[in-house]
């Protein structure tokens, strides 16, 4: 097995989905339903949306369990996809509507489409950041979040200075990528970010 090969689970859990398993719904739930909540309240800021928005994510997931596709990534990576898209189109609605409520004194559709960019900006960055190995998150912890420059990273990490940079440079590569990813279309399906 290979190290692009994808995790043997995951290609048990979109098999069982498949054949109609509703434990394997259940295993997926309990495995993603705070993963899930947690990036469509980051895009949404709303309690009840976000709610809605889970049980969308996983009524899509089991009724369309063949569009993952291991060659593209995790199915962790594929659920949080689906979850920004649909938080996404969630936004594009409500905006929409509280756009026609207000009338003339609506914002214009760009910063409309801006507040969503950055909205699914942001929830894409705290997936990242939830997901890359902790040595990463760690350094960038204590870096940006506690202020500490890479002398007293490395210290407290109990690593060389050059590994804390290292450490701290993938980290900020790693999280750049949510600054490059285009917001969604409003109607494009998507399989792992990308527009099918």
């Amino acid at each position: 097995m290979g190290n692009d090969a994808p995790p043997r689970w995951d290609r048990r859990m979109q098999q069982r989905l498949a054949r109609g398993e509703a434990a394997a719904l259940g295993e997926l739930y309990d495995r993603f339903a705070s993963l899930v909540h947690s990036l469509a309240h980051r895009v949404l800021a709303d309690e009840d949306a976000a709610d809605r928005t889970t049980r969308e994510v996983f009524v899509y997931l089991w009724e369309h369990p063949d569009s993952f596709d291991p060659k593209q990534g995790s199915l962790r990576s594929w659920v949080a996809a689906v979850t920004r898209h649909q938080a996404v189109r969630r936004l594009r609605r409500t905006e929409a509507a509280s756009a026609r409520d207000r009338g003339p004194d609506a914002p214009e559709p760009a910063a409309i489409e801006q507040k969503i960019h950055e909205a699914s900006t942001a929830a894409r960055a705290d997936y990242i950041v939830t997901s890359m190995p902790a040595p990463l998150r760690d350094a960038l912890e204590l870096a940006y979040f506690q202020r500490r420059d890479y002398r007293q990273t490395a210290a407290e990490l109990g690593v060389t200075e050059d590994e804390a940079r290292r450490r701290l440079r993938l980290g900020l590569q790693l999280l750049s990528t949510a600054h490059n990813h285009p917001a969604l279309p409003p109607s494009a399906p998507t399989v792992h970010g990308r527009s099918r």
